[in-house]
């Protein structure tokens, strides 16, 4: 077993430069109840950038310099999304789990239970997959013997289908409502779009112009392009009796634009603030109108396992928009940050 292996290790709030790859980090080894996995993917997420920026800020300090939950201890290997094969099994693991393809859960839970609340993730408050092995707990690896889907599009499943999962799931959306979603063609927006197709929803996409083909695509029978003359009235046309669901990761002035587009019980998750973290709100339209807003934070164990059964069967088809090597993250990290693709980015190690 090799002893020193490829990473890309962070050392510190800042730009790039605080982000370096070097050949010479220590191999894990994995403890009690943990496994030790061979990378084959990962991907890059905003999650990665706003952690290397410290953008997270701290709820007494919102300029604060901060990871996804606090405080970060560096050197600190990121990554949330994980696919490979496990090497090497801990105490109290069985060893029969060597050699098993996995999808790995990123999130580190407040309790052992299949409604758990995330309280930490992989690359953040933890070492992830940005690296050529990694351990994580057991209880975390989703065998994926059998799935149709490669190594790279299972790496794009944790946190973005993850999070899409968790909205879905939170909002109760089922097949023959209609779900209008917001940032359409980003990692969590195109996910929401795949998945809520899925399960049978009409789902009504917002999306830039050069986007719109591969959204469409993806699932969704209505799009609007962000840039339309009257985006609003072609919801409402879409939709005449009114959206049962909005599934928004922009957040911003939108909010208040399309809230009455909204059918009285209606429901309004949303897992982002792209758009605009603070906003002005008439508070009347919820309570008059019996809306329901849901925040929702990534997912739970049992939305996890939920993605990782369609994952087994190939219900759900990734886009992977690029590929790079390792030892090429900071392109990578550069291509996401323009904002061009539509998918997501994988980093083979």
């Amino acid at each position: 077993m090799r002893t020193s292996m490829m990473a890309a290790v962070l050392t510190g709030f800042g730009g790039p430069e605080r982000l370096r790859v070097q050949d010479d980090t220590a191999v894990p080894c994995p403890g009690r109840g943990e496994v030790l996995i061979r990378v084959a993917a990962a991907a890059v997420n905003n999650t990665d950038l706003w952690t290397r920026q410290g953008a997270y800020g701290l709820p007494e300090a919102p300029s604060a310099l901060a990871g996804w939950r606090g405080p970060i201890d560096f050197p600190r290997i990121q990554g949330g999304d994980i696919a490979g094969t496990v090497v090497e099994t801990g105490e109290a693991v069985d060893p029969a789990l060597c050699g098993t393809r996995v999808l790995v859960d990123p999130a580190l839970y407040d309790a052992e239970t299949t409604d758990a609340t995330p309280v930490g993730l992989l690359g953040s408050e933890a070492n992830g997959g940005f690296a050529q092995y990694v351990v994580v707990a057991s209880a975390r690896v989703h065998a994926m013997t059998g799935s149709p889907l490669s190594d790279e599009q299972l790496a794009c499943l944790p946190i973005a289908y993850g999070t899409a999962m968790g909205m879905l799931e939170r909002a109760r959306i089922t097949a023959g409502e209609s779900v209008l979603v917001t940032g359409a063609s980003g990692g969590v927006g195109l996910a929401l779009v795949q998945l809520a197709a899925a399960r049978g929803a009409h789902v009504i996409a917002i999306t830039t112009r050069d986007k719109g083909e591969l959204v469409s695509r993806a699932g969704a029978r209505t799009v609007i392009h962000r840039d339309a003359d009257d985006a609003l009235g072609t919801i409402a046309q879409a939709v005449p009796k009114g959206l049962d669901a909005v599934a928004d990761v922009a957040g911003g002035d939108s909010v208040n634009q399309i809230v009455p587009l909204l059918r009285d019980g209606g429901r309004w998750v949303i897992a982002g603030a792209v758009a605009g973290s603070v906003i002005s709100f008439d508070l009347r339209r919820l309570y008059l109108h019996n809306l329901t807003l849901i925040g929702s934070s990534m997912h739970t164990p049992d939305h996890f396992a939920q993605l990782a059964e369609a994952a087994r069967h190939g219900h759900i088809t990734p886009r992977v928009a690029a590929r790079y090597p390792l030892s090429e993250i900071h392109a990578a990290q550069h291509e996401f940050s323009r904002h061009t693709h539509v998918g997501k980015i994988t980093i083979t190690p």
